[in-house]
Order: structure tokens, then C-alpha cells, then sequence
């Protein structure tokens, strides 16, 4: 059983990252949605084309990502979502969202996990001189004997 997937964003962002899965995962366009917030528009009639943009999924489970809590996008998912069927998770990002995507069919609970974990492990600072995890060697080392044979 594949779980869908509902990313509820300011836009353009939501249309973004549903591309950017398709882009890598393009047989999971009929599980994936996307519903850009649009500024000036109602929370009212954002949340009824929610509504409408879940049951479209016609699945029984749906995990709903939203990009910042507090904001309308997630404050239309609150109200959209009831715990058992759909959960929310904000804070969408593309790691997170790839992530999702691959693990689907996994249980809504495990879905959820797998999405924290990829959305956090996704943020990194990225070294620029030297391969990641990788430790250096500090200036005020006295092992000169490294490059001996």
C-alpha cells in the first residue's frame, strides 16, 4: 500500500518540489499533490482547495508537508489533517520530500520517521577543503614522520 503525499507551500514552492520528485521518482506523480498558498487569498478557500487536493489522492493514507509552522500553509494543514488517516510534518524540504517518496509504501507512521530523519540529515554544512567527516590535521602537530616510508 503507497501512502500519498500532500505539500501544502507558499508558492511557487510546493509546484517546485512536486517537479523536483517527479523529476527523480516520475512514477509517483498520481501520489504526489501540490497546493501553492497563494498571498491574498482567503485561509478559508486555501483550506477547501486542501480538501479537494486530498481526496483527489484517493488513498487511505496521506502524509501532508508543510513549509513553516505558524504560517498558513501549516495552519491549513492543522485544520486539514486528523492524526490517523493523514499527519503533518512542517518544515518540507527536498531531502525530506525525496525521502518520502522512496519509502511510500511503508506504514503512515514510519513514513513520518523516515521524513524527519531525511529532512534533518539532509542540512549540512559541506566543507570546502576538505571531504566531509574527514578530520584535519591541526597546524601545531608535531608528527612530521606522515609522508616517511
Amino acid at each position: 500500500m503507497n501512502n500519498s503525499i500532500l505539500i501544502i507551500a507558499h508558492a511557487p514552492l510546493a509546484s517546485a518540489l512536486r517537479q523536483c520528485a517527479l523529476h527523480v521518482f516520475p512514477d509517483c506523480a498520481p501520489g504526489v499533490a501540490a497546493l501553492d498558498v497563494q498571498p491574498n487569498v482567503p485561509p478559508e478557500e486555501t483550506l477547501a482547495a486542501a480538501r479537494i487536493a486530498l481526496e483527489q489522492l484517493h488513498t487511505v493514507h496521506t502524509l501532508v508537508l508543510a513549509d513553516v509552522f505558524g504560517a498558513t500553509p501549516c495552519n491549513v494543514a492543522q485544520k486539514l489533517v486528523d492524526g490517523v488517516k493523514s499527519k503533518l510534518i512542517t518544515g518540507v524540504n527536498l531531502p525530506m520530500l525525496l525521502r518520502t517518496v522512496n519509502y511510500r509504501h511503508e506504514s503512515l507512521d514510519a513514513l513520518v520517521s523516515r521524513a524527519v530523519v531525511g529532512g534533518t540529515q539532509g542540512v549540512m554544512q559541506v566543507a570546502i577543503t576538505a571531504p566531509q567527516n574527514q578530520a584535519r590535521r591541526k597546524k601545531n602537530d608535531q608528527d612530521h614522520h606522515d609522508h616517511q616510508q
